[in-house]
C-alpha cells in the first residue's frame, strides 16, 4: 500500500498518494467576447436546474438581445433595466428580435420570482447562469462582496445566429448608462 498525505485544497481534504502526480488546479479564464465573436456554449437554466438551455443553441437561427445583470432583486436591476425591456418587448420583437434574454449569476428559482414579479412571460426569458460560465463573457467579471462575489458586469448584446452583432458594457461595470433597452439599435 501507498503512504498517503492529507492535502487541503480551498477547505476540501483530499487524499493523495506520495508516489502519485500533485493535484493541481487551474481556472480557465475566458478571452472577452467582442462584436463578431460567436457565443461560447454555455448551460443556462430556465426556471428550475432540471430546465437546461444550450445559449448558442438558443441563438442558433435567430436574432436575440441578452442584457446581464449583476443580481437579480437588486435595485437598479429591479427598477430600471429589466423593467426597460419589460416595456420595449413588443417594439423590439416589431423590429426583428425573435428571443429577449436576461441572464443574471442567481439560481433559476430566483430568475424565476423576480421575472414573475416584472410580468417577463411571454417577452424575456429569465435564464440563471449559477456557475457564471458568461460572467466574464463581455470583459472582466464584476466583484461584489455584498452580493456574493464574482457577478456579471452590466452589459447588452444583439446576438444575430449565435455570432455578436453589438454589444454594449457598461464602463463601471455596474452603471445603467449604454446597456439599457432603449440604448440598443436593432438592426432588421
Amino acid at each position: 500500500m501507498f503512504p498517503t498525505t492529507s492535502l487541503i485544497i480551498r477547505g476540501i481534504s483530499a487524499f493523495t498518494s506520495r508516489t502519485a502526480r500533485a493535484l493541481h488546479t487551474s481556472q480557465l479564464a475566458m478571452a472577452p467576447i467582442k462584436v463578431g465573436d460567436n457565443l461560447p456554449a454555455a448551460d443556462l437554466f430556465e426556471d428550475s436546474p432540471a430546465n437546461k438551455v444550450n445559449i448558442c443553441e438558443l441563438t442558433a437561427g435567430k436574432k436575440v438581445v441578452l442584457f446581464a445583470v449583476p443580481g437579480a432583486f437588486t435595485p437598479g436591476c429591479s427598477k430600471t433595466h429589466l423593467p426597460g425591456y419589460v416595456q420595449n418587448a413588443d417594439k423590439m420583437k416589431s423590429e426583428g428580435v425573435d428571443e429577449i434574454v436576461c441572464i443574471s449569476v442567481n439560481d433559476p428559482y430566483v430568475m424565476a420570482a423576480w421575472g414573475a414579479q416584472h410580468n417577463t412571460k411571454g417577452k424575456i426569458r429569465m435564464l440563471a447562469d449559477p456557475s457564471g460560465q458568461l460572467r466574464q463573457g463581455p470583459g472582466p467579471r464584476h466583484n461584489s462582496a455584498p452580493l456574493g462575489g464574482f457577478r456579471s458586469k452590466r452589459f447588452s448584446m444583439v446576438i444575430n445566429d449565435s455570432k455578436v452583432e453589438q454589444l454594449n458594457v457598461e464602463p463601471d461595470g455596474t452603471g445603467l448608462s449604454c446597456s439599457l433597452a432603449d440604448k440598443l439599435k436593432v438592426k432588421n
